[in-house]
């Protein structure tokens, strides 16, 4: 059965994260700490499919309230595939982006692309960095390497990065080579990624407990006895700065 040999190649990847990545995921946990700890939030922005990390530590059981996704509809997907392919290479557009959100130096950012040389994730980082945030990114050190830069800078995300995490997945993404198929298939940034990204979470509310810092963390909404109003007190502090928040939304109705 082939899909062993992708689930094989998946725990080798997370293997060798666990193996080759723990000092960069404890040093950005304590970033992110640090953050949440001042009363900041954590700005998360992925392009093409890296928009799903984004998206996975947003409004996640067991997740910290203060995760702020940057979004636009032209790079998820909603204006069409190929738009999405034009649009995280356009210059100005993560610049157009950050514009529109209420970024503040005590932030923090991850930054999510597993080729890290597209421009709007390169943007986004320069931006970031602009305004004092410090800027974690997920991302394929050796597609990065293999090549150049499309932003005008001619830097690639993790040469801007304050920690640069290898998601430690090949060239190209996918893991397995069928006989009688022309391209790879059984892409592995996503699985890997989301995998990156719990550990930051994970690193980070440990460490604040170990400051006696109570950190907000959601607890699902499709567990019988969670309430309404539980979501809605954990997630108003932070309506003001978080753009997809909506706690006063009536989820009972």
């Amino acid at each position: 059965m082939i899909f062993y040999e992708y689930m094989n190649g998946l725990t080798a990847i997370l293997e060798r994260i666990q193996r080759e990545q723990t000092g960069s995921i404890l040093r950005a946990g304590q970033i992110v700490a640090n953050s949440i700890g001042a009363g900041g939030i954590i700005h998360a922005f992925g392009t093409g499919h890296s928009h799903i990390i984004a998206e996975e530590a947003f409004f996640r059981a067991g997740g910290i309230a203060a995760i702020n996704p940057i979004l636009d509809e032209r790079l998820i997907f909603l204006k069409g595939a190929l738009e999405s392919t034009r649009a995280e290479r356009q210059s100005g557009l993560a610049r157009s982006l950050i514009e529109r959100e209420n970024v503040l130096d005590i932030d923090a950012a991850i930054i999510i692309s597993n080729s890290g040389r597209n421009s709007a994730p390169v943007e986004m980082a320069i931006e970031m960095k602009n305004r004092h945030v410090p800027v974690i990114a997920i991302t394929s050190i050796e597609q990065s390497n293999r090549t150049p830069s499309r932003h005008e800078s001619g830097m690639r995300l993790f040469e801007l990065a304050d920690i640069a995490i290898d998601n430690c997945v090949p060239p190209g993404d996918a893991l397995l080579q069928i006989d009688g198929l022309d391209s790879a298939t059984g892409a592995s940034s996503t699985v890997a990624g989301a995998a990156i990204l719990h550990s930051i979470i994970i690193e980070a509310l440990s460490e604040l407990v170990a400051r006696g810092i109570s950190p907000p963390i959601l607890p699902s909404a499709n567990l019988e006895g969670t309430q309404a109003s539980t979501l809605r007190d954990i997630l108003r502090p932070f309506a003001d700065r978080i753009r997809y928040l909506d706690p006063e939304t009536d989820i009972d109705s």
